[in-house]
């Protein structure tokens, strides 16, 4: 679906920014709330302090004994992105400060589903364990902690999910979202959370003069600075000051090739450059192929490329994760749609759609479900659950929002009317986990629908697009492009600056794969630019004059770099 109504973006209230820079970025980052040059200052220096975060004291006292004692540590990931790196993190950064016995371990998705589970727990035992740690999981497994106090481990949670109304029972928990912690930003992805951890735990084991014992230098955490970037850029939570620093330093590593093989590899597989990496590329080029692994087979493949010790090694595996995604495309476009197809019957059978849309198929694979759900949600422009059969009877979804709805507390508030009726859930504002009986989807699929009308209302939500206002001639220039590029990191809660304009087509024509690439000239005045609308078919439309709505884009192509228009929407204009 086509945004109904385009909205130029507006500075944030407070005074404005003073920056001798070009009106066009000035206006740019006034409107993502920037308020001063110190806020664009990417360097180290402006991290937050780990002091805010509660219980980083007993987390850093507890491993500090785990590490001098050679405790057998496992760490218990996620099977996504963030989870991967976030155990490669963990990992690494716990060798580096001396720990011997370090282990890792990611739940099989389809057999043992997410998190902290008392199943997880019997297989740490067995390898045994003497302490866990969970990374980007643990605050809703309440369950599998307590099991793992009974077999006498220690457990410390590493999380940033939002944490229900108990705290699971371990020995300490690093969450910035639980109530009362004092840190100031609620944005670290899991891999953030692990890294801020590490740089505690180093100051315990420097105060124990455990580095000075073994007459051995402090190791810099800034080689784990890849991955942080890699992690926060994948899960999507917002780019706040601090998370732009974090994703800024580790684009920093990337392009000067001070990173690990595996991101190379994948970087290589993804034909990205490398040396010009943006946070772009890790979201739309690496992490899909890492998270190709956790969604079709196991999690535990990427996290070996990230560990791998060589290019060579690498190569192999990023290879086989290129291939996996490949697969994981045609699986998604199949599931999608049918998803669509479900949708149009809705409506052709039943009228008007849900404000809160429901969707099951028992062909579908339920690692893409998420996926599923974030492109139907982006077509019809209202909350989507989608579900795929699970085990013993058990279904299992993801749930993605929009604007104003925050997803989690729609399902604690079923929860709440329906007990029983989810059996698990987690997740954040716009995205979010569940499983619950198949006997109950069609429960579910009322409460759904009633919650998010509750919340709401019963009219349809307007879909609207925000942009950055229109272009004057001199800004369709490489290098204007160039420094859009070079003013990021660009991402969730910071987006990366979106144009409108009016043009008349100069020439269409379809390209292989089903992208649509356009020569166009601004109706107000400016040069012919090159433009591409990525998967759109050859639609047709006034030549005399239509309504962009655009990126400026650096196209690099066999060592040349051009001006390129990336179009994310054709509208017809009315003022042609």
């Amino acid at each position: 679906m086509s945004p109904r109504v385009i909205q130029r973006q507006l500075a944030a209230d407070g005074p404005p920014l003073d920056l001798d820079a070009d009106p066009v970025m000035a206006r740019i980052f006034a409107s993502r709330g920037v308020r001063s040059p110190a806020e664009l200052d990417y360097s180290m220096a402006g991290l937050l302090s780990r002091d805010g975060l509660s219980d980083m004291h007993g987390a850093g006292a507890l491993l500090q004994g785990a590490v001098e004692a050679d405790r057998r540590i496992l760490v218990v990931g996620d099977f996504d992105a963030d989870g991967a790196t976030s155990s490669v993190v963990a990992v690494e950064g716990l060798k580096a400060l001396g720990a011997r016995e370090v282990g890792f371990m990611v739940p099989d998705r389809f057999r043992l589903g997410y998190g902290l589970s008392p199943a997880i727990v019997e297989l740490a035992a067995e390898r045994g364990a003497e302490v866990i740690i969970t990374v980007d999981n643990g605050i809703s497994s309440l369950d599998g902690v307590a099991a793992a106090k009974a077999q006498g481990m220690q457990v410390l949670v590493t999380d940033h999910h939002l944490p229900g109304p108990v705290l699971p029972d371990a020995d300490a928990v690093l969450n910035p979202q639980q109530t009362g912690d004092e840190f100031p930003s609620k944005c670290l992805a899991g891999v953030g959370v692990i890294f801020y951890f590490l740089a505690g735990l180093r100051s315990h084991l420097r105060e124990s003069g455990w580095f000075a014992r073994r007459e051995c230098p402090e190791p810099n955490l800034a080689h784990l600075l890849d991955l942080v970037a890699l992690g926060t850029v994948a899960d999507m939570v917002p780019l706040d000051h601090n998370n732009r620093i974090l994703v800024t330093q580790g684009l920093k590593r990337i392009r000067s090739g001070h990173c690990r093989p595996g991101l190379k590899a994948l970087f290589k597989v993804a034909g990205r450059n490398r040396a010009q990496a943006t946070a772009a590329d890790l979201a739309y080029a690496i992490s899909p192929r890492l998270n190709a692994a956790g969604r079709l087979t196991d999690m535990t493949e990427g996290i070996h490329c990230l560990l791998a010790a060589d290019l060579s090694a690498a190569m192999e595996i990023a290879g086989n994760l290129a291939e996996l995604n490949r697969v994981r495309r045609e699986v998604q476009g199949g599931m999608q749609a049918q998803a669509m197809d479900a949708v149009d019957a809705m409506q052709g059978n039943e009228g008007p759609l849900p404000q809160g849309v429901c969707l099951f198929d028992s062909r579908w694979h339920q690692g893409i479900t998420g996926l599923v759900a974030s492109r139907v949600r982006e077509s019809i422009h209202r909350p989507v659950a989608a579900f795929a059969p699970g085990n013993d009877g058990e279904v299992k979804g993801s749930a993605r929002s929009i604007d104003g709805l925050h997803i989690r507390d729609v399902l604690a508030a079923i929860a709440t009317r329906h007990p029983g009726l989810i059996q698990r859930f987690g997740g954040h504002a716009m995205a979010a986990g569940l499983t619950l009986a198949k006997s109950g989807l069609d429960t579910f699929r009322t409460a759904f629908d009633e919650e998010v009308r509750r919340v709401l209302g019963d009219e349809p939500p307007e879909s609207v697009i925000h942009t950055d206002g229109s272009l004057a001639a001199e800004h369709y220039s490489l290098r204007f492009a160039r420094r859009i590029r070079a003013a990021g990191p660009w991402g969730s809660g910071f987006p990366e600056p979106l144009f409108d304009g009016r043009f008349c087509v100069v020439e269409k024509r379809q390209l292989n794969g089903g992208h649509l690439k356009l020569e166009v000239e601004p109706l107000s005045g400016g040069p012919e630019l090159e433009a591409i609308a990525f998967n759109v078919g050859d639609t047709e439309f006034n030549y005399a004059g239509v309504r962009l709505i655009y990126r400026l884009d650096v196209n690099h192509f066999r060592g040349t770099d051009r001006l390129q228009l990336v179009v994310e929407h054709i509208l017809a204009d009315a003022g042609a």
